[in-house]
C-alpha cells in the first residue's frame, strides 16, 4: 500500500513538471531576471523570463519616478516621490520542444539570436520529462494491480521493474535540470556580463522528490514481493 501511494505521488509530481510553463505558468525550471537602472527621473526596466520544458514565458515593467519638495521655503523641506509603472502582459511561446529566443526576448535581454545562451541540442533531452511520468504511471497501474491480486508474483515483478526504471529515468531528468540550469547561468553570465540573475524553480526540485519517492516505493514494493512469497514453516502439531 505505501509503495503505490508513493508511486502516486511520484507521478503527480511529474505529471505537474511535465505541464510546466508555458501550459502551467505558476511551474518552472528556472527563470531569468534582469533589472537596469537608470539615474534619469530614477527609471529602471526589470524584464523576467520563465521556462519550462515546453517554452516560456515573457514579461516587462517599467517605472519611472521623480521627487519633489513639498514645502520649497521651509528649512525641513519635505519630498514627495512621484511614480509611473508601466506593465507589459505576459507574452507566452506556443508549447514545443526546444527553445528559440523571439526578437522580443533578445531585446528585453539583451541577446542576439545568434548568440543564443542555451543550446537547443540540450533541451531536446527536456522531453525525458513526460517519459518519465509514463513509465511512473504505468507502475502505479501494476502497483495498483498488485494490491488486488496480491498472490500474483508477476505483478509484483512487473509493478517492482517499473518503478525502479521510473526512478532512475527521474534521477537522470533530475541531474539534467541542474546541469541544464547550471550551464545556461554560466552562458548567460558570461553573454550579458553578469546582469542577468538565473534562478532554480520549483520544477527543479519536484523532479527530485518524485525521484526519491520513486526509490522508496521500489524499496516497499521489493519488500513487499519478499515477504509475500516468502516460504511459509509448517505448523507443529
Amino acid at each position: 500500500m505505501i509503495g503505490a501511494l508513493l508511486v502516486f505521488a511520484a507521478f503527480v509530481l511529474l505529471l505537474l513538471v511535465s505541464l510546466s510553463t508555458p501550459i502551467a505558468k505558476s511551474i518552472d525550471l528556472f527563470s531569468l531576471h534582469a533589472t537596469v537602472a537608470s539615474s534619469v527621473l530614477g527609471s529602471g526596466i526589470r524584464a523576467v523570463a520563465t521556462f519550462g520544458v515546453w517554452g516560456y514565458c515573457t514579461s516587462r515593467t517599467e517605472r519611472y519616478s521623480f521627487e519633489f519638495d513639498l514645502y520649497t521655503f521651509c528649512i525641513d523641506s519635505r519630498k514627495s516621490v512621484v511614480g509611473v509603472q508601466r506593465t507589459s502582459g505576459r507574452k507566452c511561446t506556443k508549447p514545443h520542444l526546444g527553445y528559440d529566443f523571439s526578437n522580443d526576448v533578445a531585446s528585453i535581454f539583451d541577446l542576439e539570436n545568434d548568440q543564443s545562451a542555451i543550446n537547443h541540442a540540450i533541451t531536446a533531452a527536456l522531453v525525458l520529462h513526460p517519459i518519465a511520468c509514463a513509465l511512473a504511471f504505468l507502475a502505479l497501474l501494476f502497483a495498483l494491480a498488485r494490491l488486488r491480486s496480491p498472490a500474483h508474483r508477476l505483478l509484483h515483478v512487473a509493478a517492482l521493474v517499473l518503478a525502479v526504471l521510473a526512478a532512475l529515468l527521474a534521477t537522470v531528468v533530475f541531474l539534467i535540470d541542474v546541469i541544464f540550469v547550471a550551464l545556461a547561468r554560466s552562458k548567460l553570465k558570461t553573454v550579458s556580463h553578469g546582469d542577468l540573475i538565473v534562478s532554480y524553480g520549483n520544477a527543479v526540485w519536484m523532479a527530485l522528490g518524485a525521484a526519491i519517492a520513486l526509490w522508496v516505493a521500489s524499496v516497499a514494493i521489493c519488500a513487499g514481493l519478499c515477504g509475500c512469497h516468502r516460504p511459509r514453516k509448517s505448523a507443529r502439531y
